[in-house]
């Protein structure tokens, strides 16, 4: 669906040296229900970018799936989603990482200024980006939405759209790490994950059970990190890796 779904204009009420009606655009929400094999499932406030992405990446969070082929069928009709998945004996998964991928550093910091480079984020500040890459910071896919768990969601449901090899791969977000987050990533069998934002003490209590590179709290020289209470820029670089530190060359 369109891009330009993302944001609407609205009117505001500005106080400066007196009152003036402005407009701006602001991020909207769709409420976005969704039906599995004929029964209601879930509604999901979302942003309306990438609605297919989202529901097979959730559903795979949700242990509905383990691929994009378990899913036999999915329309979508406004904020109505209709999926029909193969109807197997749920097993629970294996969360422990397997994989042998190591990335430099400097590509870390690649990947966070990639998704801080969202021009939605640039015009609104109201957004969330996570984004998928590759060695070398090759991007694979980025994504937006109000929830960072929601952005996430989006990353993984693309790589299993497109049969991307995960464990190949590291994953960056402008969202913090808490347990959920670091649960959807280990799922998925990423093996390396950055935040720009705080890491959670049980996020890094299920890294480490399941083998997860958490790289939190990336800060690259020149970029601006903003507060409820004031706006900075960054004089140097900085990482804070938590768990299984020798992913990170």
């Amino acid at each position: 669906m369109s891009k330009d779904r993302s944001m609407e204009w609205a009117e505001y009420t500005k106080l400066g040296s007196g009152l003036t009606r402005e407009k701006e655009r602001i991020v909207t929400e769709l409420s976005l229900s969704i039906y599995v094999n004929g029964e209601y499932f879930t509604t999901s406030m979302i942003t309306p970018m990438l609605e297919r992405e989202f529901v097979v990446g959730n559903l795979f969070a949700r242990g509905m799936i383990e691929r994009a082929n378990d899913i036999k069928s999915l329309t979508i009709s406004g904020d109505t989603v209709k999926v029909t998945i193969v109807e197997k004996e749920r097993v629970e998964r294996c969360l422990k990482i397997h994989s042998d991928f190591k990335v430099n550093r400097d590509d870390i910091f690649k990947g966070i200024n990639v998704i801080l480079s969202s021009e939605i984020y640039a015009e609104t500040g109201g957004i969330h980006s996570a984004g998928l890459f590759k060695q070398k910071a090759e991007p694979v896919c980025v994504t937006e939405d109000i929830g960072r768990h929601n952005a996430l969601d989006k990353v993984i449901g693309y790589a299993l759209i497109n049969e991307i090899e995960l464990r190949d791969t590291f994953v960056a977000s402008t969202g913090r790490m808490v347990s959920e987050m670091v649960l959807k990533v280990c799922r998925a069998n990423i093996p390396v994950v950055a935040t720009k934002a705080a890491v959670t003490k049980l996020g890094i209590e299920i890294g480490e059970k399941y083998g997860l590179t958490i790289v939190g709290y990336v800060r690259d020289k020149g970029m601006k990190i903003s507060s409820d209470t004031d706006e900075r820029i960054a004089t140097e670089r900085l990482m804070k890796f938590y768990t299984y530190p020798e992913r990170i060359l």
